[in-house]
């Protein structure tokens, strides 16, 4: 991703974040899920806690076998990796002469260089079998003239000793390179280009990014985020929950659900976690102790892993380096808050018709922006749509 660097999987050497982040071997799943258990602070008058882990996971495989999840995490993509293929027309020509190719190569990238195109190949074989030349050369981009141009005109002399080249004609070639091995296939169908694969991108796409047992940890997650959403409808309030999670220990920091109302419109599910997180660091602007299912979890001092972005107390800025669950895609105020909040990777389970990650906007991967973190859509995303089946006016 552009300014966007995805997790490998847990088999694979990450590159940005602290190997303890990482699920160990199986048998420390059960640790895992136990440190997620961490007792959490609650406000006054608190009387319906929010359910664990092994709770929740119980209740869900009760009376079925065990199974792999019937959900897929998607990453949502920024909008170059994930749009079509722009093209540009440019000129080629067919090499007549195959002796006389490595020359011609050296002369015509010296008059027409494409600084900007270094993607694309110069020269390809024929697509036509059928035709008297094997290979063809790229010779410059057609610009605003899309008209036909002989030799003579695209290549001047001395510069370019033409011999062995046919007549021009014009081609659509890929105008940035491709991102995602789908962008790679559709790209060569106009003309050969270069790819540089992100294994981290091309395993998420295929579902194969996160080990079993971080599918069950994300579900778990999830599950309590739902398990939130459910209170707040309860009390008449839009039923979105979420959940702050520290990956590198598993610890829930934040389990909270949408609170707006006429008199408090900006706590969506999003703004009550990070508020929430706030709190377990000393601060937090608001007061959630009507809403007994918001509760968060003291902060504990960076690791290595937040070093570069913790205060002078020691603790991370907000949300560095944390995962959010959420049920529904959050909203454009939402969006831009986890971005402040610096949070690392959001997970939302049902999309927004107001979403601003995957629906619109797709603030999270937005080069223009001093943070960005990874988006990934789909978990438990029928149960999680089951909570506002209209939701057209669902914001989190």
């Amino acid at each position: 991703m552009l300014g966007q660097q995805w997790d490998e999987p847990a088999d694979v050497a990450q590159s940005w974040d602290d190997p303890s982040s990482s699920p160990g071997p199986s048998t420390a799943q059960d640790d895992a899920l136990l440190r997620s258990l961490s007792p959490t602070v609650r406000a006054p008058l608190r009387t319906d806690p929010a359910p664990s882990v092994m709770e929740l996971r119980r209740d869900a495989k009760a009376g079925s076998p065990e199974q792999e999840p019937p959900w897929q995490a998607l990453p949502v993509l920024s909008e170059q990796q994930s749009g079509a293929v722009e093209l540009v027309l440019a000129y080629a020509a067919p090499v007549l002469d195959k002796s006389q190719t490595s020359r011609l190569l050296k002369e015509v990238s010296a008059v027409h260089p494409l600084p900007a195109q270094p993607h694309l190949k110069r020269v390809r074989p024929s697509p036509d079998p059928g035709r008297p030349h094997s290979l063809e050369m790229l010779l410059c981009l057609a610009g605003p003239a899309r008209d036909s141009r002989s030799l003579a005109e695209l290549l001047p002399r001395p510069d370019v000793d033409t011999r062995g080249l046919g007549q021009p004609f014009l081609v659509p070639v890929p105008v940035r390179p491709p991102l995602t091995r789908s962008q790679f296939e559709e790209a060569r169908t106009h003309w050969p280009t270069t790819f540089h694969e992100d294994r981290q991108v091309t395993r998420a796409l295929a579902g194969c990014l996160f080990s079993a047992q971080e599918r069950a940890a994300m579900q778990a997650h999830m599950e309590r985020a739902v398990w939130a959403a459910q209170q707040a409808a309860s009390k008449g309030l839009r039923a979105v929950g979420a959940v702050v999670v520290d990956p590198a220990s598993g610890r829930v920091l934040a389990t909270g659900h949408d609170c707006s109302s006429a008199a408090s419109p900006l706590l969506h599910a999003a703004m009550v976690c990070i508020d929430l997180v706030a709190r377990g660091q000393g601060c937090g602007a608001y007061n959630l102790a009507p809403h007994p299912a918001c509760s968060f979890a003291p902060a504990v001092r960076a690791g290595s892993v937040r070093k570069l972005d913790e205060d002078e107390d020691g603790l991370p800025y907000v949300c560095t380096g944390y995962d959010l669950y959420i049920t529904r895609e959050p909203c454009a105020m939402c969006a831009m808050a986890l971005v402040h909040s610096r949070v690392r990777r959001v997970f939302y389970g049902a999309p927004s018709p107001d979403g601003a990650l995957g629906t619109r906007f797709r603030l999270h991967a937005r080069p223009d922006l001093n943070h960005r973190f990874q988006a990934f859509r789909g978990i438990l995303e029928a149960q999680c749509r089951q909570l506002d089946p209209d939701g057209l006016d669902a914001k989190a």
